[in-house]
């Protein structure tokens, strides 16, 4: 009678052999005595065939039946259920008893689909996949038994394609549908479904399930837009990017799987960009717009907006984008200094100009709050000379028309603060700069391009009293003293805020017209003489 060992069953069997399916199997064919007679190894090609449908002896085709995939059978076919009286001339003599050493390989059905296993899911999964996306995933190619024939992994590239237009195998198009960015599972799929009777010419053999073990690492539609997800808006908003506006951002950037490939805040640095003008990506282009200063928002780029088929370093070719942003400031290149009055005095009465002495009290912070600088840390004011350069052009416009006791804030641009450059370990480049300011004190200057008044009548004989030893020649030591003598008794005033001696040497020096250190009568003039001597000539 038939008699059948199982000599090794696999830990799993999913599935078992039934009647009217179709196998793949290995074997080796030998008589009692151990003589071959046949084997589908020196062919190196497995035994294709289905069973219970007469294509088999009789023996084998009841032999095969309840095998698993990977089991390993050996198997004694009397000649009844063989060859019987007539053998097989050459081969098989009559009346053989027949031993099959039988590794199923391979097993499917005509009725067969496509089967989906998903073993991880992750816990988001804002979109599956859909005909005619376009995905990115990696996998290992097995067939039934487990043997490897193709991988992505060991490629270290992943898989890129359009699912459901033809693309792919009809199995694989249907397996990837539904998936999750990040999901795992395994399809498998049967050869009519995938490379048929003649399989692929290379790796896969004819009639040959496939088992393909997935993670779906991208997805998009080339339809799709830019998707942006805000994670935080500032409550106060007063003002929103435009097309023209220079932002200054940190950001994360991360492939759809989580991969992180960029990061602003490794550098230490903001992004400094325009925006709508091409100086990035157009995905970012359009996701910058519309931001607050201080928002977070989550910007994802399809590659067509992103890097596209080619990708750039460590952005791989056809890949999604995902931008995690925090805008930390942004201005126009037209924009001017910005004034916001908190309190003003009602007395009220002289205004700060050019040319004044002023003392005041200031919180110096970006446009996000960060702290850069504070007088009242250091416990005394700043002081400056209105309009004299000592202070960025935006401070010098922002303290303007201001009056003692006022408190304002002073917003300022970079082109009217530290430009491109900033100030090394203190001011970013590109930073708009925001001052908290209280004037404590104000001196008023003189009229522009005067470095020194006279209270009263001037002396009609001024050179003489200036020369005090009437020698006919002023020297800078006489000239000081002397200026030095109108200040102390209120006959005269010095522009506030400069030093004495610098404006002293530049006052002589004004006077010295040949430059040899002495001023004479005939060099001596009043500065509304010199501008009449100068009209007069024009």
């Amino acid at each position: 009678e038939l008699g059948v060992e199982r000599r090794f069953v696999p830990e799993s069997c999913p599935r078992a052999v039934r009647p009217g399916d179709f196998v793949r199997y290995h074997y080796l064919g030998a008589f009692p005595d151990g003589t071959r007679f046949d084997s589908s190894y020196d062919r190196g090609s497995t035994f294709n065939v289905f069973v219970g449908k007469g294509q088999l002896i009789a023996g084998m085709d009841q032999a095969l039946v309840g095998m698993c995939v990977n089991e390993r059978r050996f198997v004694k076919i009397p000649p009844k259920l063989a060859y019987g009286s007539e053998g097989v001339p050459g081969v098989i003599p009559p009346n053989a008893v027949l031993h099959f050493d039988v590794l199923l390989i391979d097993l499917w059905n005509s009725e067969d689909e496509v089967q989906v296993q998903t073993y991880f899911t992750p816990e988001k999964c804002p979109r599956t996949v859909q005909v005619s996306d376009f995905v990115r995933y990696h996998y290992n190619g097995t067939f039934l038994d487990g043997t490897l024939f193709d991988s992505s992994h060991n490629r270290m590239r992943t898989y890129d394609t359009y699912v459901g237009i033809g693309w792919l195998i009809p199995g694989m198009d249907q397996g990837l549908l539904g998936m999750c960015v990040g999901e795992k599972r395994i399809i498998t799929i049967p050869p009519f479904l995938a490379y048929g009777e003649d399989g692929d010419g290379k790796e896969i053999p004819g009639q040959a399930s496939l088992v393909f073990d997935v993670v779906l690492l991208d997805l998009h539609n080339p339809k799709d837009g830019i998707a942006i997800e805000n994670q935080l808006v500032p409550e106060s908003c007063e003002r929103r990017s435009q097309t023209g506006d220079f932002l200054r951002y940190h950001y994360n950037g991360t492939l759809l799987d989580g991969t992180l490939f960029d990061s602003s805040y490794s550098r230490n640095r903001t992004y400094d960009t325009y925006v709508g003008k091409g100086y990035v990506i157009a995905g970012m282009d359009e996701g910058l717009l519309g931001v607050c200063t201080g928002e977070k928002r989550r910007i994802i780029i399809p590659p067509h907006l992103g890097y596209g088929e080619e990708g750039r370093g460590k952005i791989p070719g056809s890949a999604v984008l995902v931008f995690d942003i925090h805008v930390v400031d942004f201005h126009n290149p037209s924009d001017s200094v910005s004034i916001t009055v908190h309190y003003k005095p009602s007395n009220c009465t002289i205004l700060s100009k050019k040319g004044d002495y002023l003392k005041y009290h200031y919180n110096a912070s970006l446009l996000d709050g960060t702290l850069l600088d504070s007088t009242h840390s250091l416990g005394k004011t700043y002081n400056i000379v209105l309009g004299s350069g000592q202070v960025v052009l935006g401070m010098d416009m922002g303290l303007q028309d201001m009056c003692v006791g006022e408190r304002r804030t002073v917003v300022i641009p970079p082109h009217l603060g530290y430009g491109e450059d900033g100030v090394e370990g203190e001011v970013p480049g590109s930073a708009v700069l925001v001052f908290d300011i209280e004037l404590l004190e104000l001196v008023s200057g003189l009229p522009e391009g005067y470095m020194f008044v006279w209270n009263g009548e001037v002396s009609p004989n001024l050179f003489e009293e200036i020369d005090q030893n009437h020698d006919g020649e002023v020297l800078l030591e006489e000239f000081s003293e002397y200026i030095q003598t109108q200040v102390d008794t209120g006959k005269g005033k010095l522009a506030p805020g400069f030093d004495f001696d610098k404006i002293v040497k530049n006052m002589f020096t004004n006077q010295d017209r040949d430059g040899n250190g002495k001023v004479t009568a005939e060099e001596f003039k009043l500065k509304d003489q010199e501008a009449k001597e100068e009209h007069d000539e024009l």
